[in-house]
Parts: C-alpha cells; sequence; structure tokens
C-alpha cells in the first residue's frame, strides 16, 4: 500500500537575474513500511526534493506537480505540503548541531512536539520525552535531557533529533542525509536504529544520501536523480545488481569494494550541467560512453525496464551484461 505518491514534481527558484529548476519532473512512490532511498552526487536535487514534501523549499520558489499522502490507509488525497509538517510527516536533517536550538535544554526540544500536536501538559510531556530518549538509544536519558545540545556527541545529537521526529507519531520520515558527519561506527549504529524504528512502528523512511553503501545496506528501493531528474529506480537490490541507466552504473562502478584489486577508483569524467543551461535530451549525455545523437535529442521520460524498475534511458538493453 503506497503512503506517499510524488508525480512530476517541479520546482522553479527565481533569482534575480534567471530562474533555475533545481527538481524537475520528479516521480516515485514510497510503500507503508518501506525505505526508499534517493541517490546522486551533490546538486542533482536529492535534498531539494526531500524539503520541497514538507514545505522546506527556500524562498522564491514555485512548487508544481502531484502530491498524494495516505497516511491512515483510507486512500491518497492531495496534502499541503505546510500543513503535514508534526502532522504525519516528520524531518530529520543533516546536521543536528544546526538544525537543533542552541538555547533550548535537550528534553524541552523534544517535548515541543508532544505539547503542540498532542496537547500534553508539562509533566506527560516530559514523561513521554525520557521515553522517546529511551526509544532512540540515548543512555541515562534523566540526566542528558538536561543538557544542552552542545554537551552532546554528534552521534547522541543526531539521536535527538530523531527523538524529535518522532516526538508527533510520524508515519512517514524524511532524513536528509543524517549520518554524513557521523564516523563509520557510530553511523552504523543509526542506520540499525532507523530499521528497528521501522520494524518496531511500521514507520516508513525517505533517505537522501550520497552514499551508495548506505543506501544498498538500508533502503528496499532506490531512486536515482542527477541534475534534478529521476534517471533510475527500482529495488535496491536489483538497480546495484544490474543498472538501467549508465548513470547508475556509473555511480555504483565508482563505490570502492574489499574485493577490488589494487589500484584507482572508477570516476565519472566531466561535471554535471549548471541548472541555469541544462543541455537538450538526456541531461548525462555529455559523460556518457553510450551517448549518441538520439540520446543528445529525446524527451526525458520514466519508462519501463522490468517488474518494478523504471528507467530514462531511452535504450536500456545496452546496460545488458555490462556486468
Amino acid at each position: 500500500m503506497t503512503i506517499l505518491s510524488v508525480r512530476n514534481l517541479r520546482l522553479e527558484i527565481r533569482r534575480a537575474n534567471d530562474t533555475i529548476i533545481p527538481v524537475d519532473e520528479v516521480t516515485f512512490d514510497v510503500g507503508r513500511g518501506e525505505i526508499v532511498g534517493i541517490a546522486g552526487e551533490s546538486g542533482s536535487g536529492k535534498s531539494l526534493t526531500l524539503k520541497s514534501l514538507i514545505g522546506l523549499e527556500p524562498r522564491h520558489s514555485t512548487l508544481s506537480g502531484d502530491l498524494l499522502i495516505d497516511l491512515d490507509g483510507g486512500g491518497p488525497a492531495p496534502y499541503d505540503p505546510v500543513q503535514v509538517r508534526g502532522r504525519g510527516i516528520s524531518f530529520v536533517f543533516q546536521e543536528p548541531m544546526t538544525a537543533l536550538n542552541p538555547t533550548m535544554r535537550v528534553g524541552d526540544l523534544i517535548a515541543q512536539g508532544p505539547r503542540a500536536h498532542q496537547g500534553l501538559g508539562k509533566r506527560a510531556a516530559k514523561a513521554r520525552t525520557i521515553e522517546l530518549m529511551h526509544d532512540v538509544g540515548i543512555p541515562d536519558p534523566q540526566r542528558r535531557a538536561a543538557m544542552w545540545p552542545h554537551q552532546l556527541s554528534g552521534g547522541l545529537r543526531q539521536r535527538v533529533m530523531i527523538a524529535v521526529a518522532l516526538s508527533t507519531n510520524p508515519k512517514l520520515l524524511l532524513c536528509d542525509e543524517p549520518t554524513t558527519a557521523l564516523d563509520v561506527s557510530v553511523q552504523d549504529q543509526i542506520l540499525a536504529l532507523l530499521l528497528r524504528l521501522r520494524e518496531q512502528r511500521g514507520i516508513s523512511i525517505v533517505f537522501v544520501s550520497h552514499d551508495l553503501a548506505v543506501l544498498g545496506e538500508l533502503c528496499d528501493r532506490l531512486v536515482v536523480m542527477y541534475a534534478g531528474r529521476v534517471m533510475e529506480a527500482g529495488r535496491a537490490e536489483a538497480v546495484f545488481a544490474s543498472p538501467r541507466h549508465p548513470y547508475t552504473d556509473a555511480l555504483t562502478r565508482s563505490m570502492p569494494s574489499l574485493d577490488a584489486r589494487a589500484g584507482r577508483l572508477a570516476t565519472i569524467p566531466g561535471q554535471p550541467p549548471d541548472p541555469t543551461s541544462f543541455p537538450p535530451g538526456c541531461r548525462f549525455a555529455p559523460r556518457c560512453p553510450h551517448a549518441d545523437d538520439a540520446c543528445r535529442s529525446a524527451d526525458h521520460a520514466l519508462v519501463d525496464a522490468g517488474p518494478g524498475r523504471m528507467t530514462a534511458c531511452i535504450r536500456p538493453e545496452r546496460m545488458e551484461g555490462t556486468r
């Protein structure tokens, strides 16, 4: 059952001398209890897509497309991104030190949600706060609830961010690279926490990251973005095993591997396009080893590429046998 359906999401940002479209025709679904990853290089539109789903897009911007949500199983319906904040959808930011209010104690930060959205009194909200801190694995929650954010380690601050997000009992959690600034051991702990929360609460998660290894460990399905558009989508294990778009293939080949022979990692030649002047046709064509004239003039469209698979490549058969 689908909890979130995104169709042809488009974000236009007006600037002094021009307008850019960093998110263009983005389409994907999130199933109930499913973890969907969004991958891509920096500047691909991943984070802007995520923030647009909850009304956190930049100023002087216009959002269009169809956003449908079904939080309670009553059927999909259009929603206002601003109105769902704290009312079914919560957001976990990349850097908790800048997202958490430094003038509020940890316990007060977490208690805001239960008091504002559930009408709990001060004592009940405090009890709920301690319960949430315990649920996300913060040791000695009574003592740490009285601390300020700067007194906690990066891993504990991220757990506080997750507790804040969970404080309103969301059905959908949007995570914007929440493990990027953490060392590997703490990163693994946060990923394990998210998986446990999914199992215990049935929460759906959209997880944005440029780290394919993290996405491969965590996600059920994967959406690959490049230059503001979706290049490929499908079951994560299938996308990694047999990419149906040259960009996905190039990304996965650039991943470090313990099994690989010593040598330089594979790279993607060239640079992502300037958002003020995207090339015609496939936006990856200037960097693609398989591109021809048809690729440089073809309209972007996601097409079926097997069961549960979608690709924007006009000739996905070229990818067969490359692995």
